[in-house]
């Protein structure tokens, strides 16, 4: 299998190549693109290729050569848009704070980026002229598009969409961002100040009943010695 990369209109050659091939006999080669069989091919002595005009994304797809003799022998060619690279952890960040989600596109340069945010099952495309005061969209170079939250809020937390249109097609990544409140940091930090608390409640008490404790022994010790007296 082969993923071979397009981003605009083209002229390609996909070639299957059997080096060894003298111990199969009446080979018969067969190309297709999905289920449907492409009939126009050239030939040499032991390689076989197809001539393909690349005009839209209609075209792009999965192309397969087979070789059926004694045995049965095929090569897969994947035709695709540049992927997009986003990134796989999810983007931790507080209420109130900014986050910023980045999205690049390696050696090749889209026509236009698009962002989109998830609400339920729908993709919503993110307007940052219409709010300014949310969302800045930063396009550093022609390969690389930043998408900014200000001012965070539990309603921000889920999945993000970059989308980078090409002469071909368009081609998506997926990012999530996860906000959480400002009292998940503290959790911790009260659990010990809790348990701090609770031991030194602990020794004054104990401190409190040693004492008592002492002075009721002594009390007796005073009584025995006057009693005696």
């Amino acid at each position: 299998e082969k993923n071979i990369t397009l981003d605009r209109a083209t002229r390609i050659e996909l070639s299957c190549r059997l080096d060894k091939y003298s111990h199969l006999k009446r080979l018969q080669v067969t190309w297709k693109r999905g289920n449907e069989t492409i009939r126009h091919m050239n030939k040499t002595e032991n390689s076989w290729s197809i001539q393909l005009r690349i005009l839209d994304y209609s075209n792009l797809g999965g192309y397969s050569c087979t070789l059926k003799g004694e045995e049965e022998i095929s090569a897969m060619f994947h035709l695709q848009v540049p992927k997009i690279e986003g990134k796989e952890k999810p983007i931790v960040s507080y209420e109130g704070d900014t986050a910023v989600m980045i999205c690049k596109s390696f050696g090749y340069t889209p026509i236009a980026w698009t962002w989109y945010m998830t609400n339920g099952s729908e993709q919503i495309a993110i307007n940052d002229s219409l709010l300014a005061d949310k969302y800045v969209i930063n396009r550093l170079s022609a390969n690389v598009t930043h998408l900014k939250i200000l001012k965070l809020t539990k309603e921000d937390d889920g999945v993000y969409w970059c989308e980078a249109a090409f002469e071909l097609g368009k081609s998506k990544g997926k990012l999530q961002l996860r906000v959480l409140s400002l009292m998940v940091p503290l959790k911790p930090f009260l659990a010990i100040v809790a348990e701090v608390v609770i031991l030194v409640t602990i020794v004054f008490l104990y401190e409190i009943y040693s004492k008592k404790k002492e002075k009721s022994a002594e009390d007796e010790k005073e009584f025995d010695q006057v009693e005696q007296l």
